[in-house]
């Protein structure tokens, strides 16, 4: 399982002085990242390539306050890859110093071709690299499907001033 330890700095503490929700979208971008530059996904790849990747949604679960003082550990695993690895989720666990589980977070997301502008799949090698990451129990080959699975769509367009 990949992980990333993280000190609670004084800018991740909220105004009830525990870790605030942005502080925990940060360690998991900064943990997924780190997954992905140590697996062949750095700039130079990713440039050569013309990939980004992009974020659906990131559902966060949180279960106990956390305060400044103590480490924290975020873990990454693969719950799902479509089979051109265009679409992936990923699970975030969340541990304070004790080994204790606090939070949780399902997020999904896509590849992005950056010159076309339009999600792509991913390279094979690219493809075997990200399959690598230690999958959950619950791992699904994921379809375009997976992607519309809560409903939500853009609301119709309107001009500002009739908002």
């Amino acid at each position: 399982m990949y992980k990333k330890s993280f000190e609670i700095r004084w800018s991740d503490i909220d105004a009830n002085r525990h870790l605030a929700n942005t502080a925990y979208i940060n360690f998991m971008s900064h943990t997924r990242m780190g997954f992905l530059m140590e697996n062949g996904f750095g700039h130079a790849e990713m440039a050569q390539h013309n990939l980004g990747p992009v974020v659906f949604y990131e559902h966060i679960y949180y279960f106990k306050e956390v305060f400044a003082g103590k480490p924290v550990t975020v873990t990454l695993q693969l719950r799902g890859l479509s089979e051109d690895g265009m679409y992936f989720e990923f699970v975030h666990d969340f541990y304070d110093h004790k080994g204790r589980n606090f939070a949780s977070c399902e997020m999904m997301g896509a590849w992005i071709d950056l010159k076309e502008r339009k999600l792509t799949g991913l390279p094979a090698e690219l493809f075997a690299k990200l399959d690598g990451l230690e999958h959950t129990s619950d791992f699904r080959v994921l379809t375009k499907e997976d992607t519309r699975k809560f409903g939500k769509k853009p609301k119709e367009d309107r001009p500002v001033s009739d908002l």
